[in-house]
This record gives C-alpha cells, sequence and structure tokens, in this order.
C-alpha cells in the first residue's frame, strides 16, 4: 500500500501535465481562434447566414410557381325543397376534379400572370314527383389571366430591395464585429503579454535581490555591515518574491479573460509570443480620413437605416392612397358527356375588370404619418453626418496619440538605459559598502519601473496602430484595405 499511493500520485500529475501541457500563440494564432469560435462571432455570422436564406427564398418567389389541386373523389346527397314548385326532391352528385396552375409575378410592373386549367368529372342525379333526372359528362376550363395594381408604388421591388438591405445590415453587422474584435484579440492579447513581461521583470528583480542577500550575508558574517542591513535585505528579498507571486496571478487572470475572449478551453494553459520591437510606421492622416469616410461600415449603415426609412415613407404614403385594380382575362371552357369532345362546342369567356379604390376622409391620418415618416428621415440624415465627424474627430485623435507615443518610446527607452546603468554602478557602491539595502532597493524599484514603462510604450503603441488601422478600414504597415476579402465578395456580391 505503501508503494501504491506514490505510483497514484505519480500518474495523477503526470496525466495534469499532458492534459494542460502550454501552447504558445502567436497573435495571428489568436485571431484565428477567435474568428472560429468566439460566441459573438458565431451568432453574427449565423445571423448573416440566416438573411442570406430570406433573400434566396425572395428570389424563388419572383420565379414560376406551380400547383396541382387535386380532388379525385367528391360525393354528396341531399334532399331540398323547391321554392318554385313547392316540393321536395333528392339530389345525389358524384364527380371528381383537378386545377393546374401556374403563376408569374412581374417584378417591373408589381403584376401577376396566372396560366390556370381546370378539369372536372361528374354525375348528377336527381328526383322529384316519381320523375328522375340524370348528367354526367367532363368539363375543362383553360384560361390567361392578368392582375396589374395602378396608381400605387411597385410592393414586389420594395420588398425584395428591402430583404436585400437587411442582408446587406448583416453583412455589415458581420464585418464590423470581426473588427471590434480585430480590436479587443489584440488588446487582451497584448494584456497578457505585458502581464508575461511583468512576471520577467518581477522574477529579474527577485533574482537581484538574492544576490543582493547574498551579498549582505556575507557582509555580516565577516563584521563589515551591521545586522540590521541583513534584515532590511530580508524583508526586500521577502517583498520581491511576493511581488513575483502577485504578477503570477495577474497573468493568470489576465489568461482566462484572453481565453474566454477567443472561445478557448478555460483549463488550457497558454502563453503569447509577440515581437514588440518597435518599428516607426508612416501614418498619413489625409489618407486616413479619406479611407475611412469612403469605406467605413458604420457609415453604410447609416445610409441602409436612410434608404429604410425612405422604404417606410413609400408605404405610409400608401396608407388611404388613391389606387387601381386592372383584371384581364381570355379563356376557353368546354363541356360535354365524352372526354374525346370536351371542345367540341366550346365557349370563349373573356372579361375585363376596372376598380379604383378613392378614399374620402381620414381626419389627417394619412398626411399626420407622412409627416412622423419625413421627420424619421430627417433623423437618419443627422445622424449620417454625425457619424462622418466623429469617424475624422476618432482618426485626428488617434494620429495625434501615436506622434505622442513615439515620443514616449524615445523617452522611456532613454529611461530604462539610463537606470539600468544606475542600477549597475549602485550595486557596485553596495557591495563596496558604501550603500545600504534601503538605497540599493529604491534603484531596484526605479530600474523595474522604467523597464515597464518601456514594455507599456511598445505596446500601446501596437495598439494604437490597430485602432487606427479599425479607425480608418487601412493598413498603414502593409498600405493595403483592412477589409477581409471575404467581406468584400460578401458586399459586392449585394451590391
Amino acid at each position: 500500500m505503501k508503494i501504491v499511493k506514490p505510483l497514484i500520485l505519480t500518474c495523477l500529475f503526470l496525466s495534469q501535465g499532458y492534459m494542460f501541457s502550454q501552447r504558445t500563440l502567436t497573435l495571428d494564432e489568436s485571431m484565428e481562434i477567435a474568428g472560429l469560435n468566439s460566441p459573438a462571432i458565431q451568432k453574427s455570422r449565423l445571423n448573416m447566414e440566416k438573411n442570406k436564406e430570406y433573400l434566396k427564398a425572395q428570389l424563388a418567389s419572383l420565379k414560376s410557381r406551380f400547383f396541382l389541386d387535386v380532388t379525385p373523389v367528391s360525393y354528396s346527397r341531399e334532399q331540398r325543397y323547391d321554392e318554385r314548385f313547392s316540393e321536395w326532391y333528392t339530389s345525389e352528385n358524384k364527380g371528381a376534379a383537378a386545377s393546374f396552375v401556374v403563376s408569374q409575378p412581374i417584378k417591373l410592373t408589381d403584376g401577376l400572370l396566372t396560366i390556370r386549367n381546370d378539369f372536372g368529372y361528374q354525375d348528377n342525379f336527381s328526383e322529384a314527383n316519381n320523375t328522375t333526372y340524370t348528367d354526367m359528362g367532363f368539363n375543362n376550363y383553360f384560361y390567361l389571366q392578368y392582375d396589374q395594381p395602378v396608381f400605387t408604388y411597385n410592393r414586389l421591388k420594395l420588398n425584395l430591395d428591402r430583404i436585400k438591405l437587411n442582408l446587406e445590415t448583416a453583412t455589415m453587422a458581420y464585418a464590423i464585429e470581426m473588427l471590434n474584435m480585430e480590436y479587443q484579440v489584440n488588446q487582451a492579447f497584448y494584456a497578457v503579454y505585458q502581464k508575461q513581461t511583468a512576471v520577467q521583470i518581477a522574477e529579474e528583480e527577485f533574482a537581484n535581490q538574492k544576490v543582493s542577500l547574498e551579498i549582505i550575508k556575507s557582509k555580516v558574517e565577516a563584521g563589515l555591515s551591521a545586522k540590521e542591513e541583513l534584515l532590511q535585505a530580508e524583508l526586500n528579498y521577502a517583498t520581491s518574491e511576493s511581488n513575483v507571486d502577485n504578477n503570477r496571478v495577474d497573468l493568470e487572470n489576465a489568461s482566462d479573460q484572453f481565453k474566454l475572449l477567443i472561445g478557448m478551453s478555460l483549463f488550457d494553459d497558454i502563453q503569447v509570443e509577440s515581437d514588440i520591437d518597435f518599428k516607426l510606421i508612416y501614418v498619413n492622416p489625409e489618407k486616413a480620413i479619406e479611407n475611412g469616410l469612403n469605406q467605413r461600415l458604420e457609415l453604410t449603415q447609416r445610409n441602409i437605416d436612410l434608404k429604410m426609412s425612405e422604404f417606410n415613407l413609400t408605404e405610409t404614403s400608401s396608407e388611404n392612397e388613391f389606387r387601381g385594380d386592372i383584371s384581364l382575362s381570355v379563356g376557353v371552357m368546354g363541356n360535354n358527356e365524352y372526354f374525346a369532345d370536351i371542345y367540341d362546342k366550346p365557349t370563349n369567356s373573356p372579361s375585363v375588370g376596372i376598380t379604383f379604390s378613392i378614399p374620402l376622409f381620414d381626419w389627417g391620418q394619412r398626411q399626420a404619418r407622412i409627416k412622423a415618416a419625413e421627420i424619421d428621415i430627417q433623423s437618419k440624415h443627422i445622424d449620417l453626418e454625425d457619424q462622418k465627424n466623429n469617424i475624422i474627430i476618432n482618426i485626428r485623435k488617434t494620429y495625434r496619440n501615436l506622434q505622442n507615443l513615439v515620443y514616449q518610446i524615445e523617452i522611456a527607452r532613454q529611461n530604462e538605459k539610463n537606470a539600468q546603468l544606475t542600477y549597475e554602478i549602485n550595486l557596485e557602491r553596495y557591495q563596496n559598502g558604501d550603500l545600504t539595502s534601503i538605497d540599493l532597493q529604491r534603484f531596484q524599484n526605479q530600474l523595474s519601473d522604467k523597464k515597464t514603462r518601456l514594455v507599456n510604450a511598445l505596446i500601446n503603441y501596437k495598439l494604437e496602430i490597430i485602432n487606427m488601422k479599425v479607425q480608418s478600414l487601412w493598413d498603414f504597415e502593409k498600405n493595403i484595405s483592412f477589409i477581409p476579402q471575404e467581406l468584400q465578395g460578401n458586399l459586392s456580391t449585394e451590391n
């Protein structure tokens, strides 16, 4: 039993090491995982696919539709009272019927062309005053009909345009979600990288404290330094060790948030890998503003909202409107006891109908609704202009931040270099007994702070470059458009 228990513990440890093996992620790999697994991206993609299917259904409804109604057997028997002859009679009907209909919507005019053929067989029997009457035979009615609304808007075309805009809106939402995810993943990725660097800096500081503690121990043992110096060095050592643990906790928390964002399992052990060396990227603010105003998806959404409001105005104007409906029909009917002779004596049956709907008085309801729809259009115009101004302001703000960060990186780099040199000089002074542990700790803290500031400045520059890419939809690093190719294909298809 004493041997089995350690073996079980060892197996559990090895299995956990296998299950939670560490995975190193680059920024590109993180974006790829987020694109596939992120709940927000998945919902947005499904919404886009749903609207694609709606558009397919609407386009299919514009094609010819075929209907077949079949009544293979019908039978009825009843007794009725004939008021003309003041007598009761019995009737019995047997029959079968079928109707074949082809209808074709006309997109250009919002009309409907219908071809219909009604075929039937009937066997009728009736009896009154001991007299029997029978009638049986075949009948067929074939006709062509066209219905056309006039003095009104094209409802068929408007519905199709609205569904296309719905798909375009869903595509825009998906594209915007992708862009937002791009920035959020970058933020979370560099947050993890920042915490990793903080752990490294804390571990370096801890290593320095360990060296300092060994130095002061040897000095106190040799009687060259007071015991109080050793106590202070031990306190600095413990504080530095605690700082390492605190930074590791922060790293684990940031890693969990990052894994949740990109859709990874929370039980995966990860670390991120990135090159944050400073590389100056030229950003043309005029190009950024021009491309942002031409390509920003939010502006496309505002234009779609404006078109939707115009559709609503068209529909509102049709309430209680003067309109007409024209119906034209040409057909031929035949009936005979024998199937082959159905059209032996055909009967032509043309028909023409014109109907007008004339509103008289609605107490100003239609006019008020039209006014409300016009006000909504004005509001959408204001939203569009406001969105343009916000784009310009945000691009200018991001450009100014980039310019400022370049100076901040130069200053932070020089400060880190000076802090490293200062620490090395004072460490030598500390070894020679010319400096106390408290003073050395101050220089150590200064070095850690300057290293952290440099890393933060480099990461902030990276994030602002990405922010400029999102704001302007132009990648100044690669000098290409930032809209993904698959989204460009979707948008061009809808247009």
